[in-house]
């Protein structure tokens, strides 16, 4: 829901670092079109205000602990009163963005940018826009697999044909560790949380072709 500017915008950050915290409420005590509601250095906890307070925009990292910034996402993806979510991150993955648009994220923002792009990026989504940086938005809808390596293709397919992590290493002489490697770029690439979740994307994209 779109916020009127007749008032100030409630935010909750969920942030893991205490010096940004620190940092991004003396920004928000300082600006009257910013009303904090509530400050957690965890997903779990962020997931608790939401349950407590009322609050319009929602800024959360990605890589949290207990529960991520894509834990959090899929939890309030399907909720009608959850408050617009900001994906605040340094994550050097670029397809970051794409993953947070692909599980309801309303907007995304670097921390290597400016204070004032984040101040911005809320401004839009507390006014009902969505903010991401560039995304080729027709792969969101045609082809989940679409941005995967050939190594990690391979591991997928391998997957849904019921290897262990073990067999896996052995197939393509590779390192047990090296498996865990791929398979955790290809759980983010694919917004998912375990293997079974990522089959399912597999056997989608071939039902579609």
């Amino acid at each position: 829901m779109a916020v009127q500017q007749s008032r100030p915008i409630d935010i909750v950050i969920a942030e893991k670092n205490p010096l940004l915290q620190s940092s991004l409420v003396k920004i928000f005590a300082g600006d009257e079109r910013f009303s904090l509601a509530a400050v957690t250095d965890d997903g779990e906890r962020f997931m608790e205000a939401v349950e407590r307070i009322p609050f319009d925009v929602g800024i959360i990292g990605w890589e949290m602990p207990y529960m991520d910034g894509r834990a959090v996402l899929q939890a309030l993806r399907n909720r009608a009163d959850a408050p617009r979510l900001i994906v605040y991150t340094g994550s050097p993955n670029p397809d970051v963005p794409r993953q947070a648009m692909t599980l309801g994220a309303a907007g995304f923002c670097s921390k290597r940018e400016t204070p004032e792009q984040l101040l911005d990026t809320i401004l839009a989504v507390a006014a009902g826009r969505m903010v991401f940086p560039f995304i080729d938005v027709s792969s969101l809808a045609s082809d989940p697999l679409a941005g995967l390596t050939p190594r990690e293709r391979e591991l997928l397919a391998a997957l849904a044909g019921g290897l262990t992590n073990q067999q896996m290493a052995s197939q393509l002489d590779i390192s047990l560790n090296t498996v865990k490697f791929h398979l955790k770029n290809l759980y983010d690439k694919l917004g998912v949380g375990n293997r079974a979740q990522a089959v399912a994307f597999y056997l989608k994209g071939r039902e579609g072709r």
